[in-house]
């Protein structure tokens, strides 16, 4: 199978390059503009590819709060010229999105078909890009909301508080956003399944689970340790987000709901966020 990843040097795109080695053509932002149907079609009319994966996204979150042209440009415009792209070329669509398209408020699990609300820029064009993949391609996508995403390559929260964690002598973790973290590993996985099997629709896909940004440190903390990746526990204090103010606002329920996913991804399995966290830092550590 033909397949092309828009995206290089995210952590999906990197967990995707591994997964399926030379079976893959990435492009990066040096390799295709997604903002320009024109480009991008020049690009893509030379691989004439079967299926695409979308592993390209503007996440600086709190930037994007000024910056809302920039996001717009990537997570909206860019989605929806993808989406052209493969209405007229005839090729199957996989496109990331996120939990931040929810308002955070509902308190239970967000299936597939909850109304979305977005709370901010970052979460405003990803939901922007939904609706402009939906209303182009709705038989040939596969639209996956993920959250919390993590990976041995890159910059996240594993990789910041194993760091912070080795300087400090203690730390505050907000303890009143809830969700579920992902390695971005199983993530790929199920994007290749999706691309390979040309599951269509609007899944969910996260590891299983659920717990607290505080909950999520102190896992990191122990496992650390464990691991010999930190010498010592330092303390590690809950605060509520209102002593953490951000230029974006943060969804503080945000879990997802993956019973579609399950019954329709049925060959994969999500683990358990703590499982796939330990197996991830037993990459870091190798």
């Amino acid at each position: 199978m033909n397949m092309v990843v828009i995206g290089k040097s995210g952590q999906l795109s990197f967990e995707l390059q591994r997964l399926l080695g030379n079976k893959v053509t990435c492009f990066g932002r040096d390799d295709i503009d997604i903002t320009d149907l024109s480009a991008l079609t020049s690009v893509l009319d030379t691989i004439q590819p079967d299926a695409i994966i979308n592993a390209s996204a503007y996440t600086a979150v709190d930037k994007a709060e000024s910056d809302e042209k920039a996001a717009a440009l990537i997570n909206t415009q860019g989605v929806a010229n993808l989406a052209s792209y493969c209405k007229k070329a005839g090729v199957f669509l996989v496109h990331v999105s996120t939990d931040y398209v929810f308002n955070g408020s509902k308190g239970s699990p967000y299936t597939v078909d909850d109304a979305i609300e977005p709370q901010g820029v970052y979460g405003k064009t990803k939901a922007d890009g939904e609706k402009a993949l939906l209303q182009t391609l709705p038989e040939a996508s596969c639209l996956i909301r993920t959250a919390w995403v993590y990976s041995s390559h890159g910059n996240n929260f594993v990789k910041t508080m194993l760091r912070l964690m080795a300087e400090k002598p203690q730390l505050g973790v907000i303890d009143d956003q809830v969700g579920t973290p992902t390695w971005a590993k199983g993530l790929a996985e199920a994007c290749v399944y999706a691309a390979q099997n040309k599951t269509n629709g609007v899944y969910h896909w996260t590891d299983e689970g659920v717990c607290s940004w505080y909950d999520f440190a102190l896992a990191i903390q122990e496992l650390g340790i464990e691991k010999g990746l930190l010498e010592n526990a330092v303390p590690v204090k809950p605060i509520p987000s209102s002593q953490y103010p951000t230029p974006a606002k943060r969804p503080h329920y945000s879990v997802l709901d993956k019973t579609l996913t399950r019954d329709t991804f049925s060959s994969l399995h999500p683990a358990h966020w703590r499982t796939q966290l330990s197996a991830m830092m037993d990459e870091l550590k190798a």
